[in-house]
Formats: structure tokens, C-alpha cells, sequence
């Protein structure tokens, strides 16, 4: 099997959403996105004063046309959402929200999380949906690390947490209405493990933190990998203890036109969006 060749290692900058700073290394200048992925923001580690001020606090706000899916590496979130799901996530677990048509939601540290203090660590990805299904029904699915399936190698350097689609025989609890498949890698140090990924999907891969290697090259933490479309083998070789992201999708090759929290296909159904949440019609969240 053909390993794929690496197209670009990004290193993330530091951004700041509102009072939180973080990395983002997608988009860049150059890389406006991996389709069908669109963002990557990367929050932590960062530590929770116990009783202290809430570290993380993202208050209400819509989305329309695409997929934020937040994976918890320590500490909570809560997750509310004007279709009346309410949900607590910790370490290991995902939320992963299709805003479809539109809906209202809000994301924060949980009051015993605050109370209690802790580390934090998560990353929300936004994952673009076709225009055949940008105005689907919105839905919320959330699980905890125990609930989702995990691969440990033999030698247990290597384990793969299966979020969504197959690997190694075992599928993911995520129902992905786009096939998209995600994973979590934990690897010690000189643990490595292989995937075999279509040609035809793209894929984003980010280490949080560690180093290691990538198909032979190097990556250090905090750098995302982008490929080229010439194979299927990606073998990833930890140096150090290492944890990362891998997410993989059949890109659209569609017009993506955004504002703030809506990605559409035209400047007409962001304004339409504007309208229908000016108006109520994404719901409200209580």
C-alpha cells in the first residue's frame, strides 16, 4: 500500500475568540480549508482555579449549514441547545451537533467542574455539510469516552478511539450523515499505528501534543498535516508520548460562503440565515 504524500505542516497561531485564546491552524493564510473541514480551534491546556472565574464560557449563539463537533480532552463542557438537548461531556467524549436549518446553543464549563477546578482541553472542528443537506433537521449527539469503541495494539502503545466510521472492525456510535470519519490516537512512546484511507477522501491530521513521525516526517505538537491525494497508507510513529486528531471526508468541491456562525453556498441564504434567526425561526434557547 502506497504511503500519501505530505502536502503541508502547518504550525497553529494564536488566536483570540473573544476572551479565550487559542490555537487555529485551519484556515491560514494559503489554506482556507481542507473539504469538507473548515476550522480547527484548539483550546488548552488551560487550568480552572478552583471557585475561580469560568475559564470557558461560550454564551448562546446560532449556526446554520454545517457541523461543530467539540472533543473533550479534559475537563467538561456543557452543552445546551434550543431543541432541548442538555449535556454534560467529559474527558475523552465528543459532542457532535448538526445545526442543519438552524439552531441555538451554548457551550461552558459545568458548575462542578468550576467549583472542583481542573485542566482543560478541547478542540471544535467545523465540518461543512453539501447543499442537499444544509437545511436538514438539526440534532445533537453526545457520548462519553466509555461509550465509544477503542483499538489497543498488543504491545498497548497504541490505542485508537473510533468516533465515527470503521477501523480495525470496529464503527463508531456517531451516525456521520456524511460518511465523515474521526478518530482520537493515544501513542507511548515507540508505539505506531497504520491507516488505510480512500484516495478520494481528504484528510486533517493534528497533534495536540508530542512529536513523532508522519509517513516519515516529522511533526511536533500543535502542527496539523494535510495531504496529497496519492495514496492510501498513513503510518503515524510516536517519539515521544503523543495524542492526536485524524479526520477524514469525501470532499464536496462546492462554493462555500460564510459569515460568522453560518456556511452556506451564496450571500443570499446568509442573509436568509440572518433573517430566520432575527426572526425566531432556530428557536430560542431557555
Amino acid at each position: 500500500m502506497k504511503k500519501r504524500s505530505i502536502s503541508r505542516i502547518v504550525t497553529s497561531p494564536e488566536v483570540m475568540m473573544g476572551p479565550i485564546k487559542l490555537k487555529q491552524p485551519l484556515p491560514v493564510a494559503g489554506l482556507n480549508q481542507i473539504d469538507p473541514f473548515l476550522l480547527l480551534h484548539h483550546t488548552g491546556k488551560k487550568h480552572q482555579p478552583a471557585g475561580g472565574k469560568n475559564i470557558m464560557d461560550v454564551g448562546a449563539h446560532p449556526h446554520r449549514g454545517f457541523e461543530p463537533v467539540s472533543f473533550i480532552f479534559e475537563g467538561e463542557i456543557h452543552h445546551k441547545d434550543s431543541r432541548g438537548n442538555d449535556s454534560v461531556i467529559g474527558a475523552g467524549g465528543v459532542q457532535w451537533m448538526t445545526a442543519g436549518q438552524g439552531i441555538i446553543h451554548s457551550e461552558s464549563a459545568p458548575k462542578s467542574f468550576i467549583e472542583r477546578g481542573g485542566n482543560f482541553e478541547m478542540i471544535q472542528l467545523w465540518v461543512n455539510l453539501p447543499s442537499h443537506l444544509k437545511m436538514v433537521q438539526p440534532k445533537y449527539q453526545g457520548f462519553q469516552r466509555d461509550e465509544i469503541p477503542a483499538f489497543i495494539d498488543q504491545n498497548e502503545k497504541a490505542r485508537v478511539n473510533v468516533i465515527s466510521g470503521k477501523y480495525k472492525g470496529l464503527t463508531g456510535p456517531i451516525d456521520s450523515l456524511t460518511n465523515i470519519s474521526a478518530f482520537t490516537i493515544e501513542l507511548k512512546a515507540g508505539g505506531e499505528v497504520d491507516f488505510d484511507i480512500p484516495a478520494t477522501e481528504n484528510i486533517l491530521l493534528y497533534q495536540l501534543r508530542g512529536s513523532g513521525l508522519v509517513n516519515d516526517e516529522s511533526i511536533n505538537d500543535t502542527q496539523m498535516v494535510t495531504f496529497f491525494g496519492d495514496g492510501q497508507l498513513v503510518r503515524l510513529e510516536a517519539i515521544k508520548d503523543s495524542l492526536l486528531l485524524m479526520v477524514t471526508g469525501e470532499p464536496y468541491g462546492e462554493k462555500v460562503v460564510s459569515w460568522g456562525p453560518y456556511v452556506m453556498n451564496s450571500q443570499t441564504e446568509i442573509l436568509e440565515a440572518m433573517r430566520d434567526f432575527q426572526m425566531g425561526k432556530m428557536g430560542v434557547l431557555v
